[in-house]
């Protein structure tokens, strides 16, 4: 009876490290290359490494208000043909201690398009669903706006990461201002 009861424990036990691994991995995130073949099917995908001089760095600091720690930066162009449709940035970040990286999508005239989580290291409860997302588009750089709790609603429980990926679309959209934003 004994042996009979060390046989079915062990095998209920067996049959949760089987499972574990398809309740641990609740979302299947993306490359920025795959995310950005999705939003844009029928484009062609440019990277696009950038050294930012001292003066861009410091104007991108003024025009966010966020340090912006490196000098390189990688951008996306989204074309099709010769013609940029769209510029895109994966921006990583920490939300209190572990990273997340955050696609966000610009339009050739300034404004965000699409937002999109592609890595969240944090439990799944604190990462922001679709919906909240989409509040960012349209949105642009202008004094007094992208701002945590004013323009874009807080999420419950979630405050540091809705705070994060806020504060950090000003950056992005500082950092293509300096660069592309002359060139419409």
């Amino acid at each position: 009876m004994r042996m009979e009861k060390m046989a079915k424990n062990l095998g209920r036990l067996l049959l949760t490290l089987l499972l574990l691994p398809l309740f641990t991995q609740a979302k299947q995130f993306k490359t920025p290359e795959k995310a950005l073949a999705e939003i844009y099917p029928n484009a062609q995908i440019e990277v696009k490494n950038i050294v930012l001089s001292k003066e861009q760095q410091e104007e991108v600091q003024r025009l966010s208000g966020m340090k912006l720690d490196t000098r390189l930066v990688s951008w996306y162009l989204v074309k099709i043909g010769k013609e940029v449709i769209a510029y895109a940035y994966a921006d990583a970040h920490v939300v209190r201690t572990k990273p997340e990286v955050v696609l966000y999508t610009i339009t050739p005239e300034g404004r965000l398009d699409v937002v999109e989580v592609l890595a969240f290291q944090e439990p799944l409860e604190y990462m922001p669903d679709e919906e909240w997302l989409k509040v960012f588009k349209g949105k642009e750089l202008a004094p007094g706006t992208l701002r945590h709790r004013r323009d874009i609603p807080n999420i419950t429980g979630a405050t540091i990461t809705a705070r994060a990926i806020t504060d950090n679309a000003r950056k992005v959209l500082a950092i293509w201002q300096v660069l592309f934003g002359g060139k419409r």
